[in-house]
């Protein structure tokens, strides 16, 4: 069979629910089955190697990654954010799916399993510039971003918590759609993303991002 030169996922415009979970906190790990979101690689043949979960509520979004199958450490550097095994997420509270800069409703964030500390055992949160953005959100304040994880030999848990003040134009009563997709990297496994695959720039295009329904 040919390798088709294109994301097959570029073809389709994906619209998934996220379900509405009252009274989680930042320090909460568990979502259910009824989170997860769907592994829209395997439209282009892409093993998933990451089950990714999220949920809503007015106090922000939550996520929950668990990656299994690994024989090597994972490798995460506070300094290196970009290059680190962990999940990256870019969310736009209005959901402008036909521009393809960012504006200052467009944001995102890193969250890494390990990578601070003196042994590089403490999990990272972090806000990053989207690339070519027209306008930039506003910045999150030291330690506003939350999140917990446990590694293991054979992979990791990330469990990432984004107030609402940290996310620009957050009004999920005015505003249920957010323009989304996500990148999990990782030096030995790879990598899975959402709406498109790293063939495109979804990192600086909106236009390749898919959507989350904020749904109760």
């Amino acid at each position: 069979m040919a390798e088709t030169l294109i994301s097959t996922r570029f073809l389709f415009r994906f619209s998934v629910a996220c379900q509405y979970r009252k009274g989680f906190s930042a320090t909460e790990c568990e979502l259910g089955d009824e989170y997860r979101l769907p592994a829209l690689g395997e439209l282009d043949g892409d093993r998933a190697m990451a089950d990714i979960r999220a949920a809503w509520s007015e106090a922000g979004l939550a996520f929950l990654v668990c990656v299994e199958g690994k024989r090597q450490p994972v490798w995460c550097r506070e300094g290196k954010l970009e290059d680190s095994d962990g999940l990256q997420l870019w969310i736009d509270t209005r959901d402008a799916r036909t521009i393809h800069r960012a504006t200052r409703f467009c944001h995102r964030f890193v969250f890494l399993p390990a990578g601070s500390g003196r042994q590089f055992e403490q999990p990272v949160a972090d806000q990053l510039l989207v690339d070519r953005a027209r306008e930039n959100a506003n910045p999150v304040r030291p330690g506003q971003l939350s999140v917990r994880s446990q590694v293991k030999p054979t992979g990791y848990s990330l469990w990432a918590f984004i107030p609402a003040a940290a996310l620009t134009g957050y009004q999920p009563d005015d505003h249920p759609r957010l323009g989304f997709t996500y990148s999990i990297f990782d030096r030995e496994l790879g990598d899975q993303t959402f709406s498109v695959s790293s063939q495109l720039p979804f990192g600086s295009d909106p236009s390749l991002w898919g959507t989350l329904e904020l749904v109760r």
